[in-house]
This record gives structure tokens, sequence and C-alpha cells, in this order.
């Protein structure tokens, strides 16, 4: 397998797809898309262009695969958006046509369920971004929180290193989308926490895949856009999160269990876990409650790599997934990360 390369990056004029290949969840809650098509515009001077399933509920695969396909087939469509994630895009990834999404690569932008594709991505040879979504990234409250519209900005405009960075505060706990007051002000944060590192003895360089850990989990139940020669992820750089299900502490160490069995774990000389989130609006959990959730998961983690990947690095609570702020992360690109120093510094 040819290593995943960067396909050409978008300019500000330029216009940029906005897909909704999981959920057409802006037909239920419009005020975040449209504030984040309106950032799209205004901060960072793109023209979206929306699709017949963008803003649309209950639709086909098929219909969603037909307007991933005409968004990559577009020569004036520079990128691609997702507005958000969902939990069936699994069903989407037969019907979609590799060559062209091979042939004619953009940037493409998403997380969650659009693990999925980012995974198809990367097996057709194409670097993605994990993040950036209209709906959570660009459609926050109030405004864009200032390390994910800088990642962002990099990420879509840039080529070469950027330095990733441990928030200074952070945010866990939604408010109603439903509910106008909700976008009158920017989300509460608390301070955050910094990173956690283990095994940091060393420097670590390599191409990055995973994504949201749940969906990787359906993945391999399906037996879809694992890499079928695994060593070309040797060397590398896991990156996982988790969602607002709040998969508990045993679900992810089975998850995690099996990817071991597969014998994926070992394969990767380091594992970047985002913050998880700890707080929904059916688990409202307390700040004692979500912190001892972040442990347990914490623990599920280490006990998995402790048995099936003893020596790779890992650091914890980096922010990119579910919790705000949203680094964008490189999907096949290249990541380094550099125990000694306590730097992690992305390839866009």
């Amino acid at each position: 397998m040819t290593p995943p390369s960067c396909p050409p990056k978008p300019a500000p004029g330029d216009r940029v797809a906005v897909i909704s290949p999981s959920a057409g969840l802006p037909e239920l809650f419009p005020r975040p898309y449209e504030l984040g098509l309106e950032r799209l515009r205004e901060e960072y001077g793109l023209e979206p262009v929306e699709y017949p399933t963008t803003r649309k509920m209950g639709t086909t695969p098929r219909e969603r695969a037909d307007d991933i396909h005409a968004a990559f087939a577009d020569p004036d469509v520079k990128a691609v958006f997702t507005s958000i994630g969902g939990d069936d895009q699994i069903s989407v990834l037969p019907l979609l046509d590799r060559e062209l999404l091979r042939d004619r690569p953009k940037p493409f932008f998403g997380m969650s369920d659009n693990t999925n594709l980012l995974a198809f991505l990367y097996n057709a040879g194409v670097v993605g971004y994990h993040g950036g979504t209209v709906m959570t990234s660009l459609g926050r409250p109030g405004a864009m929180d200032r390390l994910t519209a800088d990642s962002l900005r990099a990420a879509l405009f840039t080529s070469g290193p950027y330095e990733l960075r441990p928030a200074e505060r952070f945010n866990d706990v939604n408010r109603d989308w439903a509910d106008p007051a909700t976008f009158d002000a920017e989300p509460e944060t608390v301070p955050g926490t910094g990173w956690t590192w283990v095994n940091p003895e060393r420097v670590v360089e390599g191409r990055t895949w995973g994504g949201c850990l749940e969906i990787l989990g359906w993945l391999l139940m399906a037996d879809r856009e694992v890499p079928r020669d695994l060593s070309v992820l040797d060397g590398g750089v896991l990156f996982l999160e988790t969602s607002e299900e709040l998969p508990s502490g045993e679900e992810v160490f089975r998850i995690l269990r099996n990817m071991g069995e597969r014998g994926l774990l070992r394969r990767f000389a380091a594992l970047l876990m985002g913050r998880p989130k700890s707080w929904s609006f059916e688990r409202p959990n307390t700040p004692e409650e979500a912190a001892r959730y972040a442990a347990g998961q914490r623990e599920a983690v280490l006990r998995a790599m402790r048995t099936y990947a003893p020596d790779s690095m890992i650091v914890f609570d980096v922010d990119f997934g579910h919790t705000d702020p949203q680094l964008v992360i490189p999907y096949g690109g290249v990541i380094r990360v550099d125990g000694p120093a306590r730097r992690i510094t992305v390839t866009y």
C-alpha cells in the first residue's frame, strides 16, 4: 500500500462541499448548522455548497453515497466538510467508488461516525482530517474556541508542521441546540488538566490511524476498511477517542483487547487518547462522577496496552474528538510525538 498523500488545499474564495453522510441533523437543529456555514463564509472566506441530503433526515445510504460522489467529482469544489456524525455511515461504504475518491482527492473534514469515511480514504491513499465538522467545531455557540479555529485554519490552508497544545480550558457539558438562548454566549469552560504521558522516553514519528473507538469496533466487526496488510501500520501513531454515548471502561477495554488479539495494537509506537466525553443529556454526570468515569476509561486503556503493547508511548487527554476544543488530527498524515520534550506536532 502506498502511503496516503495530502490532497491539494483550498484557498479563500473557493467553494467547499457540506454533506451529511451519516445523519441529516441540520434539518432538526438549524441554528448550529447555519452558524457553522456563516463562519465558513465570514471567518474562512469559503463558499459552502449543499447537497440533496445535507439538510434531510432519513435518507438512504445510496442517496448519501451519491452526494459524496458529487462532492468529490465537482472540479469547482476544493474541500469536503461534514455537517455532523451519526450512526450508520458504515452502510454507505459498500456503495462508494474508491477510484473516484482516490483520483479526485480533496481535504475531507469529519469525526465521530465519519471515522468510516476517514478510514475509507486512508485505504484509498488519501489523507483526511479528523475534526472540523460544521455543527460542532464551526457551530459552537458564541464563538469558535481559539485552539479549534487555529487548528482548522492551519489544516485547511497550510502544509507542514503544526504544534498541538494542551487546552488551558475545556468544555464537556452541552446545552440544548433547540433552545435559542444556547447561542447567546460561549459554553462554560473549566481549567484544563494538561496531557498525561506514559513511556515518554523516546520520540515517535509516524502516520496516523484510528478515530472514534466505537466506530472502529463496528468496522472490525464488519471486516471493513482495516488494512489487509497490517504492516503498513508499523511504527505509526494510533489516535482514539470515545463518543457522547459514554462507553463503559469495560467496553473500552474489550474493544482494545479485541484489537490487540487481531494484532493491531502492537503495530503502533504511540497512542494518543482524546479527552473522554464524560457528560451527556442521557447521563448528566456531576463533576465528581465525570472524573471517576474518565479515570475508569484511562485504567481500561492502560490495562489493554500493558497486555498487548507495553512499550508503546501513550498520551492521555489530547483535545480532539467529542469534547471542546477540537483539534484537527490528520488521518494518514504524519505526527511527531516527542516524549522527552512533551510535544506533539502534526503535519498538515
